[in-house]
């Protein structure tokens, strides 16, 4: 996915921006990068490989290079940046998190109308979304305009912040809103970026989240330019809370570790089991389990614990065979806490299998004697076309989807197809279910319902974005996966 930060400050802004950079690092593995407007008017870059090393390990010596009274930072979990680009707009830096789905498109305007060349990279073997930002922006006669442009093109996702070679920090949040933007603001600074867990730490106050499609400019003296307005309607990513936000961070004013509380508690209500203790699988489980024990009025136990120092969330690495090895190293399992026992245990969710399975017979292995698993969102029917959540190279990656193929045929593709296994009250969802508990030799599997999630967020159902387990998409008129006339989100 990926996350950024921004800083203006009256003073020096590297520290600021090094450990609030930092702060997102949970958010991707591949890219870290820092850039600075220095005295002298040029800017400063510098980008690290991070796939194999934190984000604050490899940047702890270049910060000492690094000055400058405005700043971008960025965890990239596709191409590498900040970019620095020199346009007819000026010099300016820029950092981005999205995915761009028209790309061809796109590019193929920019190159007919325009000229433009984007450079190719023989790495990744195709032209940096953050490059193709910028480049759009620099088609209009301003920076706002160019953003507006971008906003109303793409299709996917886009936040954006920029850094202008006059000093000035403009934030762009995504036309839906589907990533926050947070500001903050303390005496003499301001800061922008995803995760609000960085400012009490920096001695930042929560100013506000930027609107849907919002377009500002944040000053040293702590004002919020408005440049473009936000617009009333919101899809904002649900996943955030299940999975991928940090547990003291807040979106729309809905606390993290908060919302997962509510969806172990929701799960204990509707799926009420005989049990020894509630536990998590860590990270996010935990959270989850928590409020799943309390609800249940059962010990929270942890049989397994992660060894955090070295290994990443191990959904981020590209190869399955890589993806597996980090599965199996990370977690430590009690034996103690496991032998003789029933156990539900809380997770996130359930893309593959290949990691839960594998638990499940660790767990068995150590005498286990129940493994009843709950997990915090609806089964993933769809896969997500607005931020990069998985590295799935095909949709039957999805072992939901393998199944629906397995028993559809020719027909697995058809949208009253996946309609029937995304409604929690239909034999064939029931059937997937119970085809996975066994698949992952489970004692008891059941997934949490949308209506309880949604609920457990708190936000209302037409902002939030549940695509991945709907098919619905509420906030772009015609943009689902069914796009048929009895679809409420293709006539809003």
């Amino acid at each position: 996915m990926g996350g950024f930060c921004g800083v203006i400050s009256t003073d020096d802004c590297v520290t600021d921006l090094f450990f609030g950079t930092d702060y997102h690092s949970h958010l991707g593995t591949h890219r870290g990068g820092m850039a600075t407007l220095q005295e002298d008017g040029h800017f400063k870059r510098s980008i690290h490989n991070i796939q194999n090393a934190q984000f604050r390990s490899k940047f702890e010596r270049d910060v000492t290079t690094f000055s400058g009274k405005v700043g971008l930072g960025c965890i990239s979990d596709t191409d590498p940046q900040p970019l620095v680009m020199v346009s007819k707009l000026g010099t300016f830096a820029i950092t981005t998190v999205g995915i761009i789905n028209n790309q061809k498109e796109i590019m193929d305007e920019l190159f007919k109308v325009n000229g433009t060349q984007l450079q190719f990279s023989t790495t990744s073997g195709s032209v940096g979304i953050t490059e193709i930002v910028s480049a759009m922006i620099a088609t209009k006669d301003s920076i706002v305009e160019g953003l507006r442009y971008v906003q109303e093109t793409i299709k996917g996702s886009m936040s954006i912040l920029i850094m202008t070679e006059d000093g000035r920090l403009i934030c762009a949040r995504d036309k839906w809103g589907r990533t926050p933007i947070v500001v903050g603001k303390k005496e003499g600074a301001m800061i922008a970026l995803m995760e609000s867990c960085a400012l009490p730490n920096l001695g930042y106050e929560h100013v506000r989240d930027l609107g849907p499609g919002e377009i500002a400019e944040l000053t040293e003296i702590g004002e919020i330019k408005t440049l473009a307005p936000a617009q009333k309607k919101m899809a904002i990513c649900s996943f955030l809370w299940v999975y991928y936000g940090y547990p003291a961070s807040y979106y729309e004013g809905r606390n993290v570790e908060m919302v997962r509380y509510r969806c172990g508690s929701a799960l204990a209500k509707r799926t009420p089991t005989e049990i020894d203790a509630a536990c998590g699988i860590p990270d996010s489980g935990t959270s989850h389990a928590l409020g799943y024990a309390q609800e249940a009025g059962v010990k929270f136990a942890r049989p397994f614990v992660k060894y955090t120092p070295t290994w990443a969330r191990s959904f981020m690495p590209q190869e399955q065979k890589q993806r597996e090895h980090v599965a199996s190293m990370k977690l430590i399992p009690i034996e103690g806490l496991i032998k003789d026992r029933r156990l539900a245990f809380c997770d996130d969710s359930i893309v593959r299998g290949t990691q839960l399975s594998k638990q499940a017979a660790k767990l068995y292995s150590l005498g286990c004697k129940e493994m009843h698993v709950r997990i915090a969102c609806p089964p993933l029917v769809y896969p997500c076309k607005f931020l990069n959540f998985s590295r799935s190279k095909s949709v039957y990656d999805l072992i939901t989807r393998r199944y629906i193929r397995g028993h559809e045929g020719e027909n697995c593709e058809k949208e009253e197809t996946l309609a029937k296994y995304s409604n929690p009250d239909t034999p064939e969802y029931k059937a997937m279910v119970e085809y996975i508990r066994e698949k992952l030799n489970l004692t008891s599997l059941a997934f949490q319902r949308v209506d309880d999630l949604i609920q457990a967020i708190g936000l209302p159902e037409d902002q939030l974005c549940t695509y991945c387990w709907t098919g619905k998409d509420h906030a772009i008129t015609g943009d689902c996966a069914h796009v048929c006339a009895s679809c409420p989100c293709c006539h809003n």
